[in-house]
């Protein structure tokens, strides 16, 4: 096992390594940009060192920042957490350029599978059903001649993206120019990289992902389903696991992502997402080379800390895991808590959180790097928090988180809590009916 790691993220996931590590005898140095100082998992480290200014192309997404950190420090590993560089190819690249074990899949792995398109090509390869969809489209006039082949709606997705950015429905050609040129120009933005590609859309589906952990030789281990059908705006906002589904679809899709992540020699944790229709059909979206934002719910039904897996598996311990020793025990349903006002359209609200009260009892986890007296940056994604809720049974979950978001008090900032409490009251939710336009169709006032 590591001696020393660095951890270049911030917030709850920077917090959430830092916990995982602790518990492995792992000392952790946080790197932090200027108005993180005063963080949680900056405070909690074992030490912490400043990478830069508070935009993050000049700290966290700073890669000879952080390469610097980790060398003067003595790290011997780096792990990126989610978002910033965590599915950045050249980051990992460099990280091992430089003698640093990159906590994740290989930097061909991640360029490999992280290009959208090319994904769908390595799918079709394993014999894992996709969507209709082009190849990368050079220009507009390429779009427009797809979408004419495969007929309206069709999505727009940066071939080079992820997290909802760079994407587009459009329902007619009418829409076609407008939508392409914003995507395009969402993703250079967001991604560095404008290319765009095209699939049919489907109409209501399920958004269901796979969570697989390989050792990078073939072997390959599922953990399950997650449904994260909530999102709003394709930004995920409630996840639970398992998901409402036939226990036979939900073995076929699990198959097929094991199908992948050997095909490609996967290492590490990663997600395969599917879109599931009302048929039951069920196809391949894209896969995330890094642990996800909801990878708790999936721990708290499988009892795996799949954080500490990825640090036995970087340090090079053994392959220890086997798929019949994986089991699912109840239900667990995570709750993104964001500092957003949603009377205001989700308008973001950072600020001074002038005091805070936790949940707490059985079943009941929280991740979050906030307290009392924290000012939260308005430079950042607005994510605070992630309450777990875990019971025998979803009902039981429901329950259960409904009284810990009612438990809960943060004073200074909006937060996303009212939306939560009137989504799990939502007679539609309750019964599990539930698709990628559930907010849009069943939530509007």
């Amino acid at each position: 096992m590591f001696k020393k790691i660095l951890i270049a993220n911030r917030g709850e996931i920077a917090l959430r390594v830092l916990r995982a590590a602790r518990e492995l005898g792992v000392k952790c140095v946080v790197a932090y940009s200027v108005p993180d100082e005063t963080s949680l998992p900056v405070l909690l480290a074992d030490e912490a060192i400043c990478i830069g200014p508070a935009a993050s192309a000049g700290s966290y997404r700073n890669v000879r920042n952080l390469l610097s950190a980790a060398i003067v420090t003595g790290a011997e590993a780096v792990h990126p957490g989610y978002g910033f560089l965590a599915e950045n190819a050249e980051f990992a690249e460099k990280c091992e350029e430089h003698n640093l074990v990159f906590i994740g899949p290989r930097p061909e792995t991640i360029a490999g599978i992280g290009d959208k398109a090319n994904a769908r090509r390595l799918a079709r390869a394993a014999g894992v059903p996709v969507t209709p969809g082009s190849e990368p489209l050079p220009h507009l006039e390429a779009a427009a001649a797809f979408a004419k082949e495969i007929g309206y709606p069709v999505i727009l997705k940066a071939a080079a993206g992820g997290g909802g950015r760079g994407m587009r429905v459009v329902q007619s050609p009418t829409d076609l120019e407008r939508s392409f040129v914003n995507a395009q120009e969402e993703a250079r933005a967001a991604f560095g990289d404008p290319t765009m590609y095209m699939e049919k859309y489907l109409e209501e589906p399920r958004h269901v992902e796979i969570q697989v952990f390989g050792d990078g030789e073939g072997n390959v281990v599922h953990f399950f389903d997650r449904d994260c059908s909530i999102q709003r705006r394709y930004q995920k906002m409630l996840e639970e696991a398992p998901s409402v589904l036939d226990d036979g679809l939900r073995a076929a899709i699990a198959e097929s992502a094991v199908r992948l992540a050997s095909h490609i020699r996967y290492r590490g944790a990663g997600t395969c997402e599917y879109l599931v229709d009302r048929d039951g059909g069920y196809f391949f979206s894209e896969m995330n080379t890094r642990i996800q934002v909801e990878h708790p719910v999936t721990e708290m039904v499988t009892r795996v800390d799949l954080v500490q897996a990825q640090l036995r598996l970087a340090s090079r311990e053994p392959w220890w895991l086997r798929q019949e020793d994986v089991r699912v025990d109840g239900h667990a349903i995570e709750a993104r808590i964001n500092a957003e006002d949603p009377e205001k359209d989700f308008r973001p609200s950072p600020g001074l959180v002038s005091d805070v009260h936790w949940p707490g009892g059985p079943g009941i986890r929280v991740d979050s790097h906030v307290y009392a007296g924290y000012r939260i940056p308005p430079y950042y994604d607005s994510l605070i928090a992630k309450i777990i809720a875990w019971a025998p049974s979803r009902a039981e979950a429901i329950a259960r988180m409904e009284r810990a978001l009612r438990e809960t008090v943060i004073e200074g900032v909006a937060t996303t809590i009212p939306f939560h409490l009137r989504l799990l009251d939502n007679a539609f939710y309750r019964r599990g009916a539930v698709t990628t336009s559930f907010i849009a169709r069943r939530m509007t006032s």
